[in-house]
């Protein structure tokens, strides 16, 4: 009993230290062999009218929506109305593959090469714009692909509206009504909505954003955009009711469902660590199936242990907050193997200041490292914040803000830096060449 004690207050107080009493915060939900172990809610729902979050609220999802559009799909593959091997233009017959065998296998494990259209400027200022599903593929179908199928992994919401285009046209419903009926209502997942701000929605909570100094109330964004991709909303406890499920065959076969926890790989042999709707990833021995979304306004993660029947969720209206690294600590602690951050060391100015430049990524992002006395800085892009990077080795450093997240600077025969290399706990870490000695130099043009 004490251990069990021991572990609840553990995890409270990592939740406290993460989301404060009267900012935007969230509901945890802790689940082990079948049994709630933990359940409880920080910080408010609402800043103007002063509410508090309760377990039972309900969060916008983001990309945890995919998990429900990929085991949509494959309970059409159960009926016979697809195979996973079948080229998206057998359902979407005017999309243009530009010359590429694209299959909906590739959509869902997102190494299609078809361009996000999340990651167009174009997008940008037309968050309010109510689409139309076609205009919304229209939107993108035209652009240049990225790479060959299969070829390369790049996280891409378009290849998810076009899968629930394909289960609009195999079912005869909306992708809302599909997913209601076949999903949310079979499992008594009473609380979940395909989201619309026009709809009343009992517990909804508000979104918030983290500006400069304070919090502000989200950018509004019309939810005919993320659709199959990312606009479900729901609880931590429908969540949970959902994880149960997916111990049975209660939606479709085992056998066809496990092959959404399998990574995917590339042509070369690689892994993508990603299944279909799931990263896949590995602790301490343990499998873990996982995945965080992040829409105006909220952040969210959920973590699967199969292995140790251990799911987390941590659903959040607090847009400034990853709660990823939080899922991840609940989890370790849950299975028995908390994780252990990695040991500051010192490093000297010096030496800081031979990694300060600009690295060029394939897709010609440029990475900024820059040096303050004996702190060193990455940034993503000129318009987005810096990161302070804390060493644990001579030439390895981890976010202060996210341990999970790693860096390593990379020398030729000559001690000369060549190359960085940035890696998340799991996932293709990103390699990217140095180009200039001088970040700010660069930053000023």
């Amino acid at each position: 009993m004490q251990s069990d004690n021991f572990l609840i207050q553990t995890i409270d107080n990592l939740a406290q230290k993460t989301y404060k009493p009267t900012e935007p915060g969230a509901a945890v939900i802790v689940v082990s062999k079948g049994k709630v172990i933990f359940r409880k809610s920080y910080g408010m729902a609402n800043l103007e009218l002063g509410v508090p979050i309760e377990p039972d609220m309900v969060f916008r999802l983001g990309s945890l929506t995919k998990q429900f559009t990929a085991v949509a799909i494959l309970m059409l593959a159960e009926q016979g109305k697809l195979t996973l091997d079948d080229p998206i233009t057998k359902f979407l017959i005017n999309y243009p593959t530009h010359d590429h065998l694209i299959t909906i296998e590739d959509l869902l494990t997102h190494s299609s090469g078809i361009r996000s259209y999340t990651d167009m400027p174009e997008w940008l200022p037309l968050w309010r714009k109510d689409f139309k599903l076609q205009e919304l593929i229209d939107l993108f179908k035209y652009q240049p692909m990225q790479f060959a199928p299969g070829k390369r992994w790049a996280y891409n919401n378009s290849g998810y509206i076009l899968l629930g285009a394909i289960i609009e046209n195999l079912s005869g419903q909306t992708y809302e009504q599909f997913i209601q009926q076949n999903i949310f209502d079979r499992l008594g997942m009473r609380h979940s909505y395909y989201d619309n701000p026009l709809r009343i929605i009992p517990q909804r909570v508000s979104g918030y954003d983290k500006g400069p100094e304070v919090y502000t109330n989200a950018d509004y964004l019309s939810m005919t955009q993320p659709y199959a991709a990312g606009a479900l909303a729901s609880t931590v406890d429908d969540l949970a009711i959902w994880d149960m499920a997916l111990y049975t065959e209660q939606l479709l076969k085992q056998e066809l469902l496990q092959r959404a926890f399998i990574a995917y790989r590339l042509l070369g042999g690689s892994s993508a660590f990603y299944g279909y709707g799931w990263a896949i990833s590995e602790y301490e021995g343990c499998q873990l199936i996982e995945h965080g979304g992040g829409i105006h306004g909220f952040r969210t993660y959920a973590i699967r242990v199969p292995d140790e029947r251990v799911f987390v969720a941590v659903l959040s209206n607090n847009g400034g907050v990853d709660p990823g690294l939080l899922a991840f600590q609940i989890a370790a602690l849950t299975i028995g193997k908390p994780y252990e951050e990695p040991t500051p060391v010192a490093v000297s100015a010096e030496s800081l200041a031979r990694y300060e430049g600009v690295y060029q990524t394939q897709t010609a992002d440029k990475r900024y490292i820059t040096r303050e006395d004996n702190r060193l800085f990455v940034q993503f892009g000129q318009e987005n914040p810096r990161f302070e990077l804390i060493p644990f080795s001579s030439n390895e450093f981890f976010w202060k803000d996210d341990p999970l997240y790693h860096l390593s600077f990379v020398s030729d025969a000559n001690g000369d830096i060549k190359t960085l290399e940035i890696c998340g706990r799991y996932g293709i870490p990103e390699i990217v060449g140095k180009v200039d000695h001088s970040a700010e130099g660069d930053r000023t043009l």
